[in-house]
């Protein structure tokens, strides 16, 4: 990443909150183009009544897509020469506080794994799934804590105004599950929780002095859900029992917990500030 081209001088490099949503919606219509495509030329291989039911039907109905979309990301990131900007140290860390946030992504992980069936699953769909998580890691973290956090900093917002905005806007990304067919009582809950998780992820991301670690807890999290609740963006209070329950628990808490963070968030980046600078 140390041979990425200079930063451009071009339309994106004076970013703006709406240049940023043009973005985002550039990418969401680029992803779901991709998802059509990839649906008809593997239609075979996907299960359209359980998505996650096979190996093939993970990789080809829900890792591919987004797969593609992060490396579309990935390219564009280093035409911009924001590679290092993205993916090396934070220019402002963290306060020990912000901990709780990654502490509680920890324990969901955690509190999933123990109560997932795992004869339910075989060895190739636990496989795929890992590589959907993989995929959602870096997509997903790359466009909203790595682009959104980058362009909002360098419009001069707030560190406030950055966790709320970054996180709110990947938050309404998984609006476009209701055009799957996603109930709306389950879209809606995925909406709230994944605002609180994009908060966790953008304290993550502050308290370690970098977007990898946000990257790995992502692509746990997705995959490790998945196995505890038996299907996608399925609500764990659905089946909230022994362990699943304290999975439950754990959400509603970061959910929360985001939400507090809001109001302890101070700070703001500068061009000059330095990468150790707490805030």
């Amino acid at each position: 990443m140390n041979n990425e081209i200079p930063e451009k001088s071009n339309f994106w490099s004076k970013p703006t909150v709406w240049k940023l949503l043009l973005l985002i919606l550039a990418y969401l219509a680029f992803y779901l183009a991709v998802g059509q495509v990839v649906s008809r030329v593997f239609a075979d291989q996907i299960d359209t009544d359980n998505v996650v039911g096979s190996a093939s039907s993970v990789i080809f109905g829900l890792a591919l897509p987004i797969g593609i979309g992060g490396i579309a990301l990935l390219i564009f990131t280093a035409k911009m020469g924001w590679l290092r900007s993205v993916f090396g140290p934070q220019p402002i860390r963290g306060k020990r506080w912000m901990w709780i946030g990654p502490i509680l992504v920890v324990a969901a992980i955690v509190a999933h794994l123990s109560g997932t069936d795992w004869s339910s699953w075989s060895a190739g769909e636990i496989l795929s799934l890992l590589a959907l998580g993989a995929c959602v890691g870096l997509a997903e973290e790359l466009m909203t804590r790595g682009l959104a956090v980058k362009m909002l900093r360098d419009a001069r917002h707030t560190e406030r105004f950055v966790a709320v905005v970054s996180s709110l806007l990947f938050a309404l990304m998984h609006m476009t599950n209701l055009l799957s067919g996603m109930e709306a009582s389950t879209v809606l809950f995925t909406v709230v929780y994944t605002f609180g998780f994009g908060m966790c992820m953008y304290l993550t991301m502050r308290v370690t002095g970098t977007i990898w670690a946000a990257i790995v807890l992502h692509g746990l999290t997705d995959p490790t859900t998945i196995l505890s609740t038996g299907g996608l963006d399925t609500s764990v209070t659905e089946t909230a029992s022994g362990a699943t329950a304290i999975a439950t628990l754990v959400t509603v808490l970061l959910v929360i917990f985001g939400v507090v963070a809001i109001f302890l968030i101070r700070g703001r980046t500068s061009a000059d500030q330095p990468a150790t600078a707490t805030a």
